[in-house]
């Protein structure tokens, strides 16, 4: 909780103003019962219609006062709550850009939006109502009770009597609601899940035709979602009948024993009819109570959400002091590797090196450790033994921005974002100029494409790309990478979508690049262009040379070979 007090600290005269003027309103309420007694006991009953009209000024005056502070009061609550959702809201987002892999996989994507929109969202409607009313139910409590002890002492023990068990009682409903709220928006991350994979993946739903099987699975989530909710609910509002009863039952208790001390004369009408009046003020706080304690337990289970975050460790960036990256060279010295919390090795003793300006093909069978070879080389996880060395620097002695700044990763899954085609190129490197985006744009074979295009480079490209050919995705990929002029290029699988020629066309177009490129790659055509191959399996480095040396020395290579070259025979008997 002291992360999020330190998000309130500017906005702490904003938040003194709004309590202050919340107390004038609060006091105004308090003593209103002590002059409706003066109008009663020295006006009314006496007949003395001045006291009756002064008094009453005075009480039309104060709550003026009070209207216009209960005005001003909600400007600053709304300031200060939008304020705290908006500081939140991005130190939750910069937060989470610098999580590890190992660190972000423990919030599902899903898990993460809600916390920035629902979870936020509710902290924000409780800041707004503590500043504006929520406060000011307890506090009207513990004044009443105060005030009818200045009044009464006699008659207000029943108040103490009283109040310590309506206390009691609103604990166990804090502590058993804020659980339950906890759990309640637990099933919104599953809701938001099933809705998020379903809009990703609506056209794979269409093609199956599986929308009946995808609307059940929604309902499902919902109605859970639906029923947690309710029990919640129900928990809080079957609990404040009993409460109003306590207090319903105190208050006719002291209209009894007033009446009694009225009859014999030891108090006067007015003073009964205060306490009364405070009593009456407690009973209203009280029924304000489900709504409060609905707000605080959502608030106490949004709040503990968005404290798992903000607590995360974040990403070590400035480990090493070198920032200089000059030709790109790459060695791997015996590295191990297993993904947090798993004991499965997905890499084991890996060696092997990538001189400057080389070009590396890196195949094997699915599951074999290939992506994740790829994932080291920027850091994005760190080694569990052995030692990356770029340009005969130990990985971590080099500043972690300026590595991943010299790195242009091609994931296996194009992703692109929702703007305009030169934006994507550029998201790669924002200083790069149209005629850099172009050039980037020509290597990666995607030019000529775009020029066809009505708006060509301002063309709008929709969620995902969604409105691109997969082979079309791949080489707007490859050209926000190659437009960073990079030393080490890492293509991850990312020309499967592409046609022989075009694919050709590209890699010719990398010599031009100086920097060392390693790929990931399924097609033997592909891999005879490189100046050397990598061949995984079960993630060990099994065999290392060039297509020659290894058709003569490695029987898994060897078979790879002979399965695609009668892919490829079969593809032209099928086409003839």
């Amino acid at each position: 909780m002291i992360k999020l007090r330190s998000i309130l600290q500017p906005y702490r005269i904003s938040v003194m103003i709004a309590l202050s003027l919340m107390l004038i309103e609060l006091t105004v309420e308090l003593l209103h019962p002590l002059l409706m007694a003066k109008i009663i006991d020295d006006g009314i009953l006496k007949e003395d219609m001045d006291v009756v009209m002064v008094w009453g000024a005075i009480m039309v005056g104060i709550s003026l006062l009070a209207f216009a502070s209960g005005m001003i009061n909600s400007f600053y609550a709304a300031h200060v709550s939008q304020g705290f959702g908006f500081d939140l809201r991005k130190q939750i987002f910069v937060k989470v850009q610098s999580f590890t892999f190992e660190k972000l996989s423990k919030f599902p994507a899903a898990s993460l939006v809600t916390r920035m929109t629902n979870d936020i969202t509710q902290l924000q409607n409780t800041l707004f109502m503590g500043l504006r009313i929520m406060l000011r139910a307890p506090l009207l409590i513990i004044g009443s009770v105060i005030m009818s002890f200045f009044v009464n002492a006699q008659t207000a023990m029943i108040f103490a009597i009283v109040i310590p068990l309506v206390i009691v009682v609103l604990v166990w409903i804090m502590k058993k609601g804020s659980k339950m709220f906890h759990y309640v928006q637990s099933k919104l991350d599953q809701v938001n899940d099933v809705l998020r994979e379903n809009l990703i993946g609506m056209r794979l739903i269409k093609a199956y035709v599986r929308r009946e099987h995808e609307v059940d699975r929604f309902k499902e989530a919902s109605s859970s979602l639906k029923d947690n909710t309710v029990k919640a609910l129900r928990m809080v509002e079957t609990s404040m009948p009993i409460l109003l009863l306590i207090m319903n039952l105190g208050i006719l208790l002291i209209l009894w024993i007033g009446q009694a001390q009225v009859t014999g004369g030891d108090v006067q009408v007015g003073e009964v009819v205060a306490i009364v009046n405070y009593g009456l003020r407690v009973t209203s706080a009280l029924s304000m109570f489900s709504f409060i304690i609905m707000f605080l337990s959502r608030s106490r289970a949004s709040a503990s959400r968005i404290l798992e975050v903000l607590v995360v460790e974040e990403e070590v960036k400035h480990e090493g002091e070198v920032s200089g990256i000059s030709d790109g060279k790459v060695i791997f010295d015996d590295v191990s590797f297993s993904y947090p919390g798993t004991e499965e090795t997905v890499l084991r003793e890996i060696s092997f090196t990538a001189n400057a300006g080389e070009t590396i093909a890196v195949m094997g069978g699915t599951g074999s450790g290939k992506s994740t070879l790829f994932q080291l080389i920027p850091r994005l996880y760190e080694v569990n033994s052995g030692t990356i060395y770029i340009d005969d620097q130990p990985i971590n002695n080099l500043d972690m921005d300026f590595l991943r700044n010299q790195i242009g990763l091609v994931p296996q899954e194009a992703v692109l974002f929702s703007g305009e085609i030169e934006n994507n190129i550029a998201w790669g490197n924002s200083h790069a100029k149209d005629e850099q985006i172009i050039s980037a744009a020509k290597s990666a074979q995607i030019h000529e494409t775009i020029e066809k295009l009505p708006k060509k480079y301002k063309t709008k490209i929709g969620q995902k790309g969604v409105n691109l050919s997969g082979g079309q995705k791949q080489r707007l990929s490859v050209a926000r990478a190659l437009v960073r002029k990079p030393k080490i290029l890492l293509l991850d699988d990312s020309t499967s979508a592409l046609d022989v020629k075009t694919e050709k066309k590209l890699l010719d177009a990398l010599e031009s690049y100086s920097c060392t490129t390693m790929l990931i790659t399924q097609k033997i055509s592909t891999a005879k262009l490189a100046d050397k191959i990598l061949l995984l399996d079960e993630g060990r480095l099994v065999a290392e040379g060039t297509h020659q040396d290894l058709l003569k020395n490695s029987p898994l290579y060897q078979k790879i070979s002979q399965s695609q070259m009668k892919g490829e025979m079969a593809s032209v008997k099928t086409a003839n």
